[in-house]
């Protein structure tokens, strides 16, 4: 017997086959793979099994408009369950807009949840099931769900009190074993990826646990399937002779898992196995989909086109690289934002990736939503000189030199670009020498036209992400937070256009990257 699984993973709140760049048919969202799903289910010989692998409620403009404006969860909750899973994992950008959304997201899904490594005060699945175990005829399956542990490094510690992450390799080694006791297939999905490469085994990335899947496979005996995310790769393969998946990202893509069973007596033993990677090309999209989220569109749309602004001068992006090593006027304007909001002298952003454009002439709350991708709200902590020195040291290092051109680090684009880690400052002057040697770049640092000592005291306003330690800038930490504005970062720019509806395209070249 022949049975399949078939996985999405990082959705991300992609319904529509669109970004919201006014590109209406693009090969992406849960319309067009949930088209996909039911073909590859239709197509399968043997019982299918379906599972959501996490990331699924936050990180569109449509999931964006649904938790800000209409301030429910539930257009998300009955299209997953339209989709019909079979179990679904917690991924960690689902508690991006709090418990008690996440929580009512949960209480309509339909389909089993499943997060063993999230735990509870008493030590239990916070979330209730830690594993679901299906039977097909006569096959009994079982799903543990795990989530990367690292979750407490992004998230706000008031929005998680209560809930203890565990590593998901600690907690499989748990599981596994009681679950040979009841199943005959066991199959693991993670939402996490992988911090080593699974050819060579070499790091991949710091191992810091927020993605464990490498170590899961050579330590943890007795998984015959693995489900990953949270990467946003695509990838199907066998390591140590266990199929792996991931699907991409906004569901480009479908990941495959197919096991050949026989039952002898008692005794269920995998004969064959398969991974594949199904793309979303030339998929129509499901009407049923499509309809049960067209009215919440329809209203995103005209919400997305309202005009918020104007700018004077050029304010779009048209070399991603370059506004990184040249101050440009959206970096500086969104520097303006934080400032305002905090009261605060030194602002810290990044431009999270190479995807957005900038703005136009006329500034709506598309161009908002599309270019400032996260729900990010904003902390100010208070360092010391040399803490911040370290911080600009590390977020040099996420540039290099080839062939005499400064580029990004290639080491931070594979395996998962990291370009949100590259962080750019406004109220101090600074100088990246890309000739000196990794932490001895700052060759100036001035604030207020003086150079920053070791021990001086100086309050900076960045995302939350960053100021709790995020991208591994251990010099940050949650301790060192004075006063958080907790307004989502979007709100922020929106509301500071209505308090400057004309802003100039202008930049003060306060730092340098030199070669």
């Amino acid at each position: 017997m022949k049975i399949t699984f078939l996985e999405t993973s990082d959705l991300h709140g992609y319904i529509y086959p669109t970004d919201y760049s006014n590109k209406k048919d693009l090969p992406l969202g849960a319309a067009k793979a949930f088209a996909k799903l039911k073909e590859q289910r239709e197509q399968a010989d043997g019982p299918v099994i379906m599972i959501e692998n996490g990331d699924f409620i936050q990180g569109s403009p449509l999931s964006y408009y649904l938790a800000k404006e209409h301030n429910t969860s539930q257009e998300l909750s009955n299209l997953i369950n339209l989709m019909d899973y079979d179990v679904q994992i917690i991924g960690n950008h689902e508690f991006n807009y709090g418990m008690d959304y996440l929580n009512e997201f949960i209480n309509h899904c339909h389909a089993p949840i499943l997060a063993a490594n999230i735990l509870n005060e008493k030590g239990q699945p916070y979330f209730g099931k830690a594993y679901e175990i299906i039977e097909k005829q006569g096959i009994e399956i079982a799903i543990l769900g795990l989530t990367t542990q690292y979750v407490p490094h992004w998230e706000n510690p008031e929005t998680l009190k209560g809930l203890t992450f565990e590593s998901v390799v600690e907690t499989a080694k748990k599981y596994i074993p009681i679950l040979k006791q009841q199943a005959d297939i066991i199959v693991v999905s993670y939402h996490g990826g992988f911090e080593k490469d699974l050819a060579t085994g070499n790091a991949t990335e710091a191992l810091t646990g927020e993605n464990e899947g490498y170590q899961l496979l050579q330590e943890v005996d007795g998984i015959d399937a693995l489900f990953t995310g949270h990467q946003h790769r695509i990838i199907a393969t066998k390591v140590n002779g266990i199929p792996v998946v991931q699907p991409g990202y906004r569901g480009s893509h479908i990941g495959e898992i197919q096991l050949t069973v026989e039952k002898t007596n008692n005794t269920v033993t995998i004969t064959e196995s398969s991974a594949r990677i199904h793309s979303l090309d030339k998929v129509e999209a499901d009407s049923q989909i499509i309809s049960a989220i067209e009215p919440a569109e329809s209203a995103l749309e005209d919400w997305l086109d309202q005009q918020l602004g104007t700018v004077e001068g050029d304010m779009r992006i048209i070399d991603p690289m370059q506004a990184r090593l040249k101050e440009h006027p959206y970096i500086e304007f969104i520097h303006h934002v934080q400032q305002f909001a905090s009261g605060v002298k030194i602002s810290g952003t990044a431009l999270f990736n190479n995807e957005g454009k900038g703005f136009d002439q006329s500034i709506t709350m598309r161009d908002i939503i599309t270019n400032y991708i996260y729900p990010n709200t904003l902390a100010v902590i208070k360092i010391t000189g040399k803490e911040l020195r370290a911080a600009l040291e590390q977020t040099a290092n996420y540039l290099a030199v080839q062939d005499g051109e400064i580029i990004f680090n290639p080491d931070y684009i594979h395996p998962k670009p990291q370009y949100y880690n590259y962080d750019m400052y406004e109220g101090i002057d600074y100088t990246i020498d890309m000739k000196q040697p990794s932490g001895q770049r700052i060759t100036e640092l001035l604030f207020e036209n003086q150079p920053i000592t070791d021990d001086q005291e100086l309050e900076v306003v960045t995302n939350h992400y960053r100021a709790i330690g995020g991208g591994n800038y251990h010099m940050f930490h949650v301790d060192k937070i004075i006063k958080e504005i907790q307004v989502d970062m979007t709100e922020l720019i929106a509301d500071y256009l209505k308090k400057h509806p004309v802003i100039k395209a202008e930049v003060d070249h306060n730092f340098r990257v030199v070669l």
